[in-house]
């Protein structure tokens, strides 16, 4: 496989995964309740924040040296996720 067709095929993988969590933020609700979009991008970054923290997990189970540093950087950044979508609840 060539570096060209290699990095399209990167690019579309994260392209995907955009568009898969704008659909789980819930892109069609602003659209028929005609609101703003905020709370859309707002639950993207949230969910790409978690999906961060989840690939330095895993990270941290396939690496040898620097463990310790993907364990703690992986579950801060889920913890910082899941503190988002609990204050988004409003239920802080």
């Amino acid at each position: 496989m060539n570096k060209a067709s290699s990095k399209i095929l990167t690019g579309f993988k994260y392209i995907y995964l955009i568009a898969f969590f704008a659909l789980l933020a819930g892109f069609f609700h602003p659209l028929i309740t005609n609101t703003s979009f905020d709370s859309v991008i707002i639950g993207v970054l949230i969910l790409l924040v978690g999906l961060a923290g989840g690939i330095l997990l895993y990270k941290a189970a396939t690496s040898e040296k620097k463990r310790e540093i993907f364990l703690g950087a992986g579950f801060t950044l889920m913890a910082i996720s899941l503190y988002y979508i609990i204050a988004i609840a409003g239920r802080i």
